[in-house]
């Protein structure tokens, strides 16, 4: 892609922009019916390219990146009425005669990077509220899931126009030739290092942005907690996706007491789950490239492995794997996993634990298993992380009620339901003053306006 094109692309979304069409929310409800209507039509061509990609089963896809945006789709649907409202806030005493409102006013052209790990998930889902928000939308999909671009684009310009709703399909440098441009908001999922690149250009602009990005989020399971559940709950989490989740539990923190307890329970739910040979399993995600995988594969050299370890190649595919005698100095601890290895950490007090959170980056997610609620308040209270759990895993990102996203280097802003609506719109202030009348303390007049005007605003 060319300089003139990338600007072209933009150029046209601009000018469908100005023509005032996505301001209507009759508009913007008709394209979330097409946006569902078209997914329900692509079903089937989507389950193929998310198989071609990651060897996800229809399960996994349904239920990880269709489903959501299903429930997404009509959550906006039902609620989008209420939240483009002008909404009245209060107006102080000292603007007697005037009226206050705010405004939902969308940014205009917009861009969306998605990732590879949920490459329709995180395509579709921000472009939801975008959409609902009422601006036009420009989404680049991740090269490295190929099967899954190709439907995206596919059905995208099948449904509509490239003017309203666009796809650009391309590797790193169609990346860099759209970030050059001038957009009125950016949207990116992806790794904290790509997030500063996005940054820096944004900033050349004064763009605002979202960024999703990632860090090493914990699951800490303390001594009181129900460890069975515990179990099932954190290899359900971290194994999903074989691990290729932002939010999953990158490592585990466990008390010393409870520690032999829950590795037994774990390797038994990884036996249920994905069976005793995940590599034969036809369903078990694999690694989504050889780059990735090699780095995975050079992490098994930390510690000890006491459950899985063994990978193919060929398959690009590594069994659930639980690493014990992991230190904070071992290559694994030192950046995101992204994958289906779970390292283990003991700890004997959950402020020794909260201590050593404060010295390293805000994770995206934190889950904290324990029966005892001054100590999950306590956890919540002193530990800054992006969203999370307590007493499970990965739950909290489908509920639509609560804003999802990171802090710090985890990322900044925050999505889903309301949320989505919310970050793709400006929240404009508007103050309606009367003519009726006008009040003279507002402007200088001796000594008496002074003293009306301090006992107002003191």
């Amino acid at each position: 892609m060319g300089k003139l094109e990338a600007e072209g692309i933009v150029n046209r979304q601009r000018s469908f922009f100005h023509t005032g069409k996505t301001l209507e929310p009759a508009f913007r409800k008709e394209q979330l019916t097409s946006l569902k209507d078209m997914l329900k039509v692509y079903e089937q061509e989507i389950y193929h390219a998310l198989k071609n990609d990651l060897n996800k089963s229809e399960y996994e896809a349904f239920t990880t990146e269709l489903g959501f945006l299903y429930t997404e789709i009509d959550f906006a649907l039902k609620h989008l009425k209420d939240w483009v409202k002008l909404e009245k806030v209060e107006t102080p005493l000292t603007h007697k005669g005037s009226k206050s409102y705010i405004w939902k006013e969308p940014y205009g052209v917009t861009l969306i990077m998605a990732p590879w790990n949920y490459p329709l998930h995180l395509a579709i889902a921000p472009a939801i509220g975008a959409i609902a928000a009422g601006n036009t939308v420009v989404l680049k999909p991740s090269e490295f899931t190929q099967s899954t671009s190709a439907i995206l684009a596919d059905m995208i310009q099948s449904t509509f126009d490239a003017s309203y709703f666009n796809v650009v399909e391309g590797a790193k440098d169609v990346s860099r030739q759209l970030l050059e441009q001038r957009w009125d908001y950016i949207f990116f999922t992806g790794s904290t290092n790509v997030g500063k690149i996005v940054m820096e250009q944004a900033s050349k602009h004064l763009t605002p942005i979202t960024l999703e990005l990632g860090g090493k989020s914990p699951a800490i399971v303390d001594k009181d907690a129900k460890i069975d559940f515990a179990a099932k709950r954190i290899v359900w989490g971290k194994f999903t996706n074989a691990g290729q989740t932002c939010v999953a539990p990158d490592y585990v923190y466990v008390h010393e007491k409870v520690k032999l307890k829950l590795l037994r329970s774990m390797k038994k739910y990884i036996k249920s789950l994905y069976g005793k040979n995940p590599i034969q399993n036809h369903d078990y995600v694999r690694i989504v490239g050889k780059q990735h995988f090699d780095r995975l594969n050079a992490f098994m050299a930390d510690g000890e492995i006491i459950h899985g370890g063994e990978a193919n190649k060929e398959k690009l595919t590594i069994e659930p794997t639980i690493l014990d005698k992991i230190s904070w100095d071992d290559a694994i601890m030192r950046e995101e996993i992204f994958g289906p290895l779970l390292p283990v950490i003991t700890f004997s007090s959950l402020e020794d634990v909260i201590s050593e959170m404060k010295e390293m980056e805000k994770p995206l997610a934190l889950y904290y298993f324990s029966e005892n609620e001054q100590k999950q308040q306590q956890a919540m209270t002193n530990i800054s992380f992006g969203g999370g759990c307590i007493n499970d895993t990965l739950y909290h990102l489908a509920n639509p009620h609560l804003p999802f996203g990171g802090t710090g280097n985890s990322g900044m802003g925050a999505y889903h339901g309301k949320y989505s609506f919310d970050t793709f719109s400006h929240q404009k202030s508007i103050l309606k003053q009367t003519t009726k009348f006008d009040i003279p303390f507002r402007y200088p007049g001796g000594k008496l306006a002074k003293a009306v005007v301090k006992r107002l605003m003191t």
